[in-house]
Order: structure tokens, then sequence, then C-alpha cells
């Protein structure tokens, strides 16, 4: 399936207090972790402060920068040519091209699909979108929060088994990124 990537990688990072998607698990920045599971795209788009690492990418800032995940989703999918979208976190280190291809195998015929932790929550930044509903609901919406954007797209749910580094896992804090350290 064609498809570009929007990596978000900006925000505030208030629980990090560092630059997040610049911090290194195994020899990678997290934003390149991101980069790499999305390396079927046809188009690699990362919203967020300029970034060497990623050789070929579109960088968009959103507006204002800092602005939070709506925002950085509209930046972002102003850039994506094909009819679907991979909407990645730049803090997930565990996830794989094959998780992106699961993902874009579920959304077949539907909006979209969200990748559900471990306890069957959704993870929406880890999702494949049809770009054209996408742009249909973010011109409706003046909400700020991605699951009151994504959630009423009935997005198909999809769930990994149970793995030792998990796909969804993500790097909120530095114990998660210590723990993402230990865990590669």
């Amino acid at each position: 399936m064609d498809f570009d990537a929007v990596v978000l990688a900006g925000g505030r990072a208030r629980r990090f207090g560092a630059d997040k998607p610049a911090a290194s698990v195994g020899g990678r920045t997290l934003v390149e972790w991101a980069a790499a599971a999305a390396g079927g795209a046809s188009r690699l788009v990362v919203v967020g402060p300029p970034r060497n690492v990623l050789p070929g990418a579109v960088l968009v800032r959103e507006d204002p920068p800092g602005a939070g995940p709506v925002p950085a989703l509209r930046a972002g999918l102003a850039e994506v040519r094909s009819p679907w979208l991979a909407l990645l976190a730049a803090d997930l280190p565990f996830l794989r091209p094959g998780h992106v291809a699961r993902l874009l195998d579920a959304a077949a015929g539907r909006a979209g699909a969200v990748l559900v932790d471990g306890a069957g929550r959704e993870q929406w930044l880890a999702g494949c979108w049809d770009a054209a509903a996408l742009r249909e609901a973010l011109g409706a919406y003046g909400g700020a929060s991605l699951r009151g954007l994504l959630g009423p797209l009935g997005p198909a749910h999809v769930a990994l088994p149970a793995e030792p580094r998990p796909a969804w896992y993500d790097c909120d804090t530095p114990d998660d990124l210590a723990a993402a350290r230990r865990l590669l």
C-alpha cells in the first residue's frame, strides 16, 4: 500500500526535560527509530524543530511551535501526497516496519487503524490513516485532542502479541528511556 509517514517530533517534553526525539537508544536517536519503522513510506514528513539526522525528510513546524499534536498533525498532513499515512510519535524505539505493515493492512477498507497497548488502550500516535478521511475530519475539528479527532473515525484496533519490547512502548520520561536502553 502506498503511504507517507508523519512523525511528530516536537512538543515540550515536560516530563522528559530535554529534546526527547534526539535521545539515543541503541546507537540511534528516537526519531531515527520512528523513521526506520516507516521505512517503506514514499515520503517522510517530520514535524518539529530542524534536525539533521534524517536525510531526505520533509521538515515542517506546527504553528505555533509546541502547540500540540493536532496542530502538528495538521502541519504534517499538508505535506502528505499518498492516499495513506502512518502517524507516529518520535519516541517509539521498538516499533518496526512489520508493525506499520500490520496497521496498514488493518486500515484497508476503513478510515484507519490504531495500535493498542497491552491493556487495550489506543495509542493514537501509532496508527495508519486514510489521508482524505483525515483531512476531512481535521477540517471539521476544533478540538485539541487526538482521541477526539481520531476516535470518531472508527479505526481498527491492532493488538500485537506480547513481546519483551512492545511496539507501543514510548519514552515519556528519563526512566522510560533508561528502561528502553535496558530492553534493547
